[in-house]
């Protein structure tokens, strides 16, 4: 076994031990989160100490190959701005708000107006932005109704890491694969949509099923539940940029367009209309939204590069290629296969490095069913989320406020549904894609 392979493996378990027992870090008045940390001290360590060149790391960051790592986050990163966005100025408590209020006294139908709202937000922004922003929202109001808050949590969980599999920005990984392999907006569309829309079905009825009793009880709605206020004109500008860029994202390989472009200028135009009414009105509302962009995203996903490139280099890859080829010699072998693996994988590395190291297996195989492969790895990056919290970063920062909210709820609480609900779903999924690809 090579340096390079040792030091990724070594880097990849101090990743699962920082999150499970030290997810974050305080450096005098700094609190860092742990997970880009060890990934970035690791992947300087194999940068320093093996033959990777500073010119081979430049080259993948920057080749010509659908999108490089650079261009893809960028596009996350401003897709997460108007999102933010729209938070910042309060449309989503306010969505939040009037799905409670519809509920009147009853959990069934709060639960449902709940997951609606959180799907179809999710659709159209990001599932990791949705379960920062509703997360906080679902802990105050159990509180000052007294309910249960853990079906509406889960619920929430669930239904942004499964309709996030739609659109190809709903997850970074989504975008990650989708760009390496050139998949366009409306070709990623008409493949997922189906199993999407059977996720979601599967997914409603395991958590109604798991729920029922809770979900049965009354509650009273608590008029110590603040009206949340929303900003109408900022609102209007957001959505229109939202919209605007959404539906130019799905004409834009008619266009010859590329994504990240598209979302790039969307984001910088809303940032500089949010600045010119932020000085008049001396407001400080793009500056809050930039403060909470997802920043640490960035050294995690190149760190992780850095680690592909070591598993590459160590010949690990071409290892896991070479059986999975042996295996997958017909169309439904490939998608079970590499959507089971890859759902165990997100489990162990967590969704995105785990998308970058099965584009890497995928291109390495050169699998007879290439679409079927490529598939089934994004399908697994959403599902495989709510499996164990390790599998998506969102579910990492989930628990952390679920504990500042002294909402108990443990990681193998979190396994006892997830590994339920989550396998149940990706059968489904899998078995869908097989029917449809």
């Amino acid at each position: 076994m090579n340096l390079s392979l040792i030091l990724s493996i070594i880097t990849i378990i101090c990743l699962v031990l920082f999150i499970l027992i030290q997810p974050s870090i305080q450096i005098g008045k700094i609190k860092l989160q742990s997970f880009w940390v060890v990934t970035l001290m690791g992947a300087i360590s194999i940068l320093l100490f093996t033959p990777i060149s500073l010119e081979t790391l430049q080259h993948m960051m920057t080749e010509n190959k659908g999108m490089n790592p650079l261009e893809i986050l960028t596009l996350f990163i401003s897709m997460s701005v108007l999102s933010i966005a729209l938070d910042e100025v309060g449309f989503f408590k306010m969505c939040a708000y009037m799905a409670t209020k519809k509920a009147k006294k009853s959990q069934f139908a709060l639960f449902i107006s709940i997951s609606i709202v959180v799907s179809i937000l999710t659709i159209f922004t990001s599932n990791d932005i949705i379960i920062l922003t509703f997360t906080p929202f679902i802990c105050y109001f159990a509180k000052h109704t007294k309910i249960n808050p853990i079906p509406y949590l889960v619920a929430e969980f669930i239904f942004a890491n499964t309709w996030s599999m739609l659109f190809v920005i709903g997850n970074p990984t989504n975008i990650f694969l989708a760009s390496r392999f050139d998949i366009s907006f409306m070709d990623y569309f008409q493949v997922m949509a189906l199993p999407t829309l059977v996720g979601g079905i599967v997914a409603t009825l395991l958590l109604l099923l798991l729920f029922r009793r809770s979900l049965q009880q009354p509650f009273s709605y608590s008029h110590e539940i603040e009206q949340q206020k929303m900003n109408p004109f900022l609102t209007l500008i957001c959505l229109i940029h939202l919209l605007a860029c959404t539906i130019v994202l799905v004409i834009s390989a008619y266009i010859d367009i590329e994504m990240w472009i598209i979302a790039f200028i969307s984001a910088i135009s809303l940032t500089l209309i949010m600045a010119i009414i932020g000085i008049i009105k001396k407001d400080k509302w793009i500056i809050k939204v930039y403060q909470r962009a997802p920043w640490s995203l960035i050294p995690f996903v190149l760190s992780m590069y850095v680690l592909v490139l070591a598993l590459d280099q160590g010949g690990m890859i071409q290892s896991i290629g070479r059986i999975f080829n042996t295996i997958c010699q017909t169309k439904a072998t490939t998608i079970y296969v590499y959507g089971c693996t890859s759902y165990l994988f997100c489990n162990v590395l967590n969704n995105i490095p785990m998308s970058v190291l099965f584009e890497n297996i995928i291109v390495s195989a050169q699998p007879l069913f290439l679409k079927e492969s490529i598939y089934s790895a994004i399908i697994s990056s959403n599902i495989g989320a709510y499996f164990t919290p390790l599998g998506a970063l969102a579910g990492i920062m989930w628990m952390s406020i679920l504990r500042n909210a002294q909402v108990k709820f443990g990681f193998l609480q979190f396994i006892k549904y997830g590994a339920f609900i989550s396998f149940i779903v990706l059968i489904a999924t899998l078995s869908v894609l097989v029917g449809i690809i």
